[in-house]
């Protein structure tokens, strides 16, 4: 029997690559030990399934329809990229509980009431005389009522909302009379501001198909939902307690913290100040507000320029603000003064005014309140409880 030949000894370049095949196939394995190590080690996160389930125990046992709120308030987080935490999660929750005890469209006492004076205040302010714009609400509207009639009988914002634009379009004079001046300005289950909502989605990419327009989609479940959580949650801040978020929920992105920095300010000046968290007018360059007229005094001692003081304040509702030198001098000059910290945030005192508001309200009322909703929130979580 005649041997098999033996196969050939390979070649220098043969060699060489079966060499070069054999590194590639043990860095591979090592990179894939590392990978299922590092997998093994970090924890994974809840699913969407397990997020949305925790959503819907932690919701008021009154709320219908559990699951669709879950399912749009979880679509907010991930739509917003937010991570869907139990602090995240209580913290909305107890502003829809507070703003509309979870009703897409909550109802108003007297809104039509309210509507109308509107409507003759802007009429007024435009010289329109009264008889015409009564003359105007007397005519039929396309649904055989009179706008008259129609404007009484609106129940909710939503409903005076549709109103206000229709009449806008129909009634004589509508244009020129409510053509800008929709008198309802926020909406929704969390109350957001409506052009909060316009301008978020002028920035960023709204995850819905847009029915109408973006004030139309602040009133439906899923838009109010995505804007409110983005005016809560969508920013940086320096805050140590929930509370001055809910505040600023109220008053505005930074209100908390520039409330704290005008009470620096008028520690430092000697001055009494409002501390509104409003610190100059964007609006208008040419008008200098309290705060910044107490800054003028004290440019000197901060080492700086009316001018550069006006381009710090000018940022003072975004997140740099605290990098500037006038925020870090101001404190630093503070502190010495009290010989110790000073808060870096405060509820702002602000009487809240609106035509749906019958009683004397702050937004430190509004921001304890919540805070109250969302300690419970917190505890039922930790609990585990229904």
């Amino acid at each position: 029997m005649i041997p098999s030949p033996l196969p050939p000894a390979p070649g220098p370049r043969r060699r060489a690559r079966r060499t070069g095949a054999l590194r590639i196939a043990q860095v591979l394995l090592l990179v894939a030990a590392i990978l299922t190590t590092a997998c093994e080690r970090r924890p994974s996160g809840p699913s969407p399934d397990e997020v949305r389930a925790q959503i819907a125990r932690l919701l008021p046992g009154y709320v219908a329809d559990r699951k669709g709120w879950a399912v749009d308030i979880y679509a907010a987080f991930a739509a917003l990229d937010i991570e869907p935490s139990a602090q995240n999660i209580c913290a909305v929750l107890a502003v829809t509980e507070q703003e509309s005890n979870f009703n897409p469209h909550p109802p108003v006492p007297g809104l039509g009431r309210i509507a109308r004076a509107e409507i003759e205040r802007r009429a007024q302010r435009i010289h329109v005389p009264a008889l015409v714009v009564r003359a105007a609400l007397q005519l039929e509207s396309p649904d055989g009522r009179t706008w008259e009639r129609r404007l009484a009988a609106v129940r909710t914002e939503k409903e005076l909302s549709d109103l206000y634009e229709e009449m806008t379009d129909t009634v004589p004079l509508g244009r020129r009379l409510l053509a800008g001046a929709n008198p309802v300005r926020t909406g929704g289950p969390m109350q957001v501001s409506i052009a909060f909502a316009e301008r978020h989605a002028g920035a960023e990419r709204y995850p819905y198909p847009v029915q109408g327009s973006i004030r139309h989609e602040v009133f439906t479940r899923r838009g109010g939902m995505y804007f409110g959580i983005a005016h809560l949650l969508d920013y940086p801040a320096p805050y140590d307690r929930p509370l001055y978020r809910f505040a600023d929920f109220n008053a505005g992105w930074y209100a908390s913290r520039n409330a704290a920095f005008q009470s620096a300010v008028a520690r430092l000046a000697g001055a009494a100040l409002d501390l509104d968290g409003d610190l100059v007018h964007h609006r208008d360059r040419d008008v200098v507000g309290a705060t910044e007229r107490a800054l003028r005094a004290l440019a000197p001692r901060l080492q700086m320029t009316e001018a550069e003081i006006r381009d710090a304040l000018e940022i003072s509702h975004g997140p740099r603000f605290e990098r500037t030198d006038l925020y870090r001098r101001v404190f630093e000059l503070a502190d010495r003064k009290a010989g110790r910290p000073l808060p870096r945030a405060l509820v702002p005192r602000i009487r809240l005014q609106s035509p749906k508001i019958t009683r004397r309200l702050t937004t430190a009322w509004f921001a304890e309140r919540v805070e109250g909703r969302y300690r419970r929130c917190m505890a039922k979580a930790r609990s585990g409880r229904r």
